[in-house]
C-alpha cells in the first residue's frame, strides 16, 4: 500500500492545542466492528465496556525530554531525547546549524556539559555528567508535539501526563490515557471492569514523518517496552472469563503484539519496531480506546488495520464534519476491532 492511502485533509482550526477544561471532558466516537459510528462522551465510555473487560494501560511518564545548549564553538543546538539509554547515556534528535562531531561537547550551563559519543542513524548518541533524568529534570522542558504551537505552560506539564503515570521514559504523552480521571477508573472498578498496566516508553520518533511511498519500505524507531507477568495473568483470567482485551492506547497495544509475536503474550522487557499496517493479525487486543491521527502516519495505518480501512475513512470524515478535536490533546474514538483482514497491498 502507499501512504497516499492514508492521506486525508484536516482543517487547522480542528488540531487541539489545549486540553478540555476538565480531564475526562472530551467527545467519543464508538466504531463498531460493522463500521457503524456512534457520537458519544467521553464520559460514556463504562457504558461500552462489560463487567470482566481488561482495560491495558501505559504507565510510562512523559520526561522533560527537550534541551537548549550551545556548542564549544558557540553555536546554538536544541536537543530532544529520543531514548534513555542507561543512567549517564541517551540518544537524542539534534537541531544545529553543523551537527556536532563525536568528541565534542555540548555545554547546557556552566555546570553540565554533555559528551558527544557517536552518530547512529539521524540520532546522537549522548554521554551526561549526571543521571539522564536528573538533569533532565532540572534543565529540560516538556516536549509538547510539534503541532501545538504555544510553549509549554505548567497546565501542561500536570495535563500531559496519564494521572496514573509511574515510570519515567516517554518523550511524548501515550494520548488515550489523558482522558481518565480517578473518578472514572474508580467507576470502571464498581463495574467489574479490570485494569493492568504495560511499560512502553514512547519515542520521538512516533512524530517522524514516513518518509517513502510505499509504506513496506518505512522502518520504526525502536523503543523500550515491560510487560509484567500480572499483566500475562490478567490478559490469560480475562480470556478464561470472557471478557475482551481493551488496550488504552496504540502504545499499549503496540507492546501487547510486539511481546506475543510468539503465538502467545509472555513476559519480559525488550525494544519493538513493530509496524502495524493493514494485513496485521492481531493476537491479543479485541477493542482500542485511541485518540485522532496525523494523516500519513504509521498510527493511523495501525488503526485502519485494526478497524478496517474502510471503516476508519468513514470514521476520519465523520469527525471532521461534526468538528471532532484531532491530536494529543483532542477527542477519542473507541474501536472495535473489525471481523475482516484487509489486505496488505
Amino acid at each position: 500500500m502507499q501512504v497516499a492511502d492514508f492521506d486525508f485533509d484536516l482543517p487547522d482550526e480542528l488540531v487541539a492545542q489545549f486540553p478540555p477544561a476538565l480531564r475526562g471532558g472530551s467527545r467519543l466516537l464508538h466504531v463498531e466492528a460493522s463500521g457503524l459510528l456512534h457520537d458519544r462522551e467521553f464520559a460514556d465510555l463504562p457504558t461500552l465496556l462489560r463487567p470482566n473487560d481488561l482495560l491495558v494501560m501505559n504507565d510510562t511518564r512523559v520526561i522533560k525530554a527537550r534541551l537548549f545548549g550551545q556548542k564549544e564553538s558557540g553555536g546554538k543546538v536544541e536537543l530532544l531525547v529520543e531514548r534513555v539509554l542507561g543512567e549517564f547515556e541517551a540518544l537524542a534528535f539534534v537541531r544545529a546549524s553543523h551537527a556536532p562531531r563525536a568528541g565534542s561537547r555540548i555545554h547546557l550551563d556552566a555546570a553540565v556539559t554533555l559528551q558527544v559519543l557517536a552518530r547512529q542513524d539521524d540520532l546522537t548518541r549522548l554521554r551526561f555528567p549526571r543521571p539522564v533524568l536528573e538533569v533532565l529534570d532540572e534543565h529540560g522542558q516538556l516536549p509538547l508535539p510539534p503541532y501545538i504551537v504555544h510553549t509549554p505552560t505548567a497546565d501542561d506539564e500536570a495535563r500531559y501526563q496519564t494521572v496514573y503515570a509511574n515510570r519515567p521514559g516517554a518523550v511524548a504523552a501515550p494520548t488515550a490515557g489523558l482522558h481518565f480521571d480517578q473518578a472514572m477508573l474508580d467507576d470502571l472498578h464498581e463495574r467489574g471492569i479490570h485494569t493492568t498496566q504495560v511499560t512502553l516508553h514512547v519515542g520521538a520518533g512516533t512524530f517522524q514523518p514516513v518518509r517513502v511511498d510505499n509504506i513496506a519500505d518505512h522502518r520504526m524507531h525502536r523503543e523500550r517496552y515491560t510487560i509484567p507477568q500480572a499483566t500475562v495473568d490478567a490478559v490469560r483470567a480475562t480470556r478464561h472469563r470472557g471478557g475482551r482485551v481493551v488496550a488504552v492506547g496504540t502504545t499499549s497495544l503496540r507492546a501487547l503484539e510486539a511481546a506475543s509475536q510468539s503465538g502467545e503474550l509472555r513476559a519480559g522487557s525488550d525494544e519493538t519496531d513493530i509496524f502495524i499496517t493493514p494485513g496485521y493479525r492481531f493476537r491479543v487486543v479485541d477493542a482500542l480506546i485511541t485518540n485522532f491521527h496525523l494523516p500519513r502516519s504509521t498510527l493511523l495505518m495501525l488503526v485502519s488495520a485494526f478497524a478496517g480501512i474502510d471503516a476508519i475513512r468513514a470514521a476520519y470524515a465523520h469527525a471532521i464534519l461534526a468538528r471532532y478535536r484531532f491530536f494529543s490533546y483532542g477527542d477519542a474514538m473507541f474501536l472495535e476491532k473489525s471481523g475482516r483482514i484487509n489486505p496488505a497491498s
